[in-house]
């Protein structure tokens, strides 16, 4: 699921697993987006860019990038963490 909008969404309503905040997002994106990842307790890592998170998932620059799948979201997090040097990956 991307953009931030969409990914705000899919966490109040619990159905996000996993998220992926560009490491250049707008700040305004951080401040609307972190604080709801933190208390929602939802796993999140800060990775990547705008453009390469939009490539990812065939759109234009995306400051998120929202993973519903429950596998998905863990390999996803394991790869990111284990292979993004400078991945600041947050369970919780």
């Amino acid at each position: 699921m991307p953009g931030t909008a969409r990914v705000r969404e899919a966490a109040r309503a619990g159905a996000v697993r996993f998220v992926v905040v560009a490491a250049d997002a707008s700040s305004n994106t951080k401040e609307k987006l972190m604080p709801l990842l933190r208390a929602r307790r939802i796993r999140h890592a800060v990775a990547f860019d705008r453009d390469a998170l939009g490539m990812a998932v065939g759109r234009a620059p995306l400051g998120a990038v929202g993973i519903t799948s429950g596998r998905l979201a863990d390999r996803l997090a394991e790869m990111i963490s284990g292979g993004q040097e400078g991945a600041d990956t947050t369970v919780g």
